[in-house]
C-alpha cells in the first residue's frame, strides 16, 4: 500500500479508536446500540432500493403503525447482523459463517428472485443489463468463484494486515465474486462490521458504513467498479474516507446523546421519589425504542394503563416526549424527538 494511504488507515484507526471509547461513556450502553444498528439496516436497505426508514420500523416494534410499508427488509438486517455479532465469538470468519449470515439475512425476506439463502450459487449471475451480453459487470464463473472464496477464506484470517485496509479489501473482494443469488451487498456490508469487532478495533458495533456509501451512492458503485478493474488503491482510500467521516459523526452523535441523557436525567430525578423511579425504567427504555404508546409503557413499568398515561403525560410536560399527530392510530403514540434527530431529520413530523 503506498504510503499516502497508510498515513490515513493511521488517521482513521485512530478516530476509531476514539469512536469506541467515547461509546464506552455511555451508560447502558446496549440501549443506544439498537439505534446505530437501525441506522445502517436503514441505509444498506435504502442502497437496494427499499423505502422504509428508522421510523417505520420502530413504528412497527411499538405497534402504532400506521401503513404498510417494507420495513421487514430493515428488519431482516438488524436480525442478521445481531446473530452475526453473536455468532463470529465462536465460529471465525470464513465461508460457513458467510453462509450462515446469509441464511440468516434473507430467510423469509423480500426478494426479487430465488436467492437460496445460506447457499453460495451454482450458476453465473451479472449486474446489471437484461441478459449477460448488456451487464454492466460479469462475476467470475461458479468454478472460479469457489477458487475465489477459497483466497478470500484465507485473507480473512490473516491477521497481519492492518483492520481497516483488510475490512476494505474484503469487502470489495466479496462484491467482485458476488457469490449469492441476491442480497450480496447487504451481506457485504454487515461483514464489513463483524470483521471490525473480529479484530478487536470496536468493542461495541458503533461503526457502521452504509449511511456513507448511501449518501455517495454513485461514487461507491464506481469505486467498487475501479477495484473490479484492478485499482484497488482507490477504493481502499474511498472506504478509509468512509471510516474517517462516520466516525467523526458517530463520535458526534454520542457526545450528544451522552449530554441529553443528562440533561432529560436530571428532570427526572428533581421529581418525587416514586415518580423518579419509574421515569427512570421508561427513560432507559426509550433509548432503544423512542417511538412509544401507553400500552409500550404499561410492559415496562407494570403500571394499569392510567398510571402509564400519567408517565407519558409527566414526560411530555417535560418536553422529553411529543406526541406524533397520526389521526389514523388507534391509540396516541409519542416520540423521543431530540434523541431520534441524531439518526435521522426525516420523517419526524409526519
Amino acid at each position: 500500500m503506498p504510503t499516502k494511504t497508510l498515513v490515513k488507515a493511521d488517521k482513521a484507526t485512530q478516530l476509531v479508536g476514539r469512536l469506541d471509547g467515547v461509546t464506552h461513556e455511555l451508560p447502558d450502553v446496549d440501549f443506544f446500540l439498537y439505534m446505530f444498528i437501525a441506522k445502517d439496516a436503514e441505509a444498506s436497505s435504502q442502497i437496494e432500493g427499499t423505502k422504509a426508514t428508522i421510523v417505520d420500523v420502530l413504528e412497527a416494534n411499538a405497534g402504532v403503525a400506521t401503513k404498510k410499508t417494507d420495513s421487514d427488509d430493515i428488519d431482516f438486517y438488524i436480525k442478521a447482523l445481531n446473530y452475526g455479532i453473536k455468532r463470529v465469538k465462536d465460529l471465525p470468519l470464513s465461508l460457513r459463517f458467510i453462509k450462515e449470515l446469509h441464511m440468516e439475512l434473507m430467510t423469509g425476506a423480500r426478494t426479487t428472485h430465488f436467492s437460496d439463502p445460506g447457499n453460495y450459487r451454482k450458476s453465473q449471475n451479472w449486474i446489471g443489463g437484461a441478459t449477460l451480453a448488456d451487464a454492466s459487470y460479469v462475476p467470475p464463473t461458479v468454478s472460479d468463484m469457489n477458487t475465489a472464496l477459497a483466497d478470500l477464506e484465507k485473507f480473512l484470517y490473516n491477521k497481519e494486515t492492518l483492520p481497516l485496509i483488510q475490512s476494505a479489501i474484503a469487502h470489495g473482494q466479496f462484491e467482485a465474486i458476488h457469490p449469492f443469488l441476491d442480497g450480496n451487498g447487504r451481506t457485504g456490508r454487515l461483514l464489513i462490521t463483524i470483521l471490525l469487532l473480529e479484530r478487536k478495533l470496536l468493542d461495541k458495533p458503533v461503526l457502521f458504513l452504509s449511511s456513507y456509501f448511501m449518501r455517495h451512492q454513485k461514487l461507491y458503485y464506481l469505486k467498487l467498479s475501479g477495484y473490479h478493474e484492478g485499482n484497488v488503491d482507490a477504493w481502499v482510500n474511498f472506504f478509509l474516507d468512509g471510516v474517517i467521516e462516520t466516525a467523526e459523526e458517530s463520535i458526534g452523535i454520542s457526545k450528544k446523546i451522552i449530554k441529553l441523557r443528562e440533561a432529560d436525567m436530571y428532570q427526572i430525578h428533581a421529581l418525587g421519589r416514586r415518580e423518579a423511579e419509574s421515569g427512570v425504567v421508561v427513560l432507559k427504555n426509550l433509548f432503544r425504542s423512542p417511538i412509544v404508546s401507553s400500552r409500550v409503557v404499561m410492559e415496562w413499568t407494570g403500571f394499569t394503563r392510567a398510571g402509564a398515561i400519567r408517565v407519558i403525560e409527566r414526560f411530555v410536560k417535560l418536553g422529553i416526549l411529543v406526541e406524533r399527530e397520526n389521526a389514523s392510530s388507534k391509540e396516541r403514540s409519542y416520540l423521543y424527538k431530540n434523541y431520534i434527530k441524531n439518526f435521522t431529520q426525516e420523517h419526524l413530523d409526519k
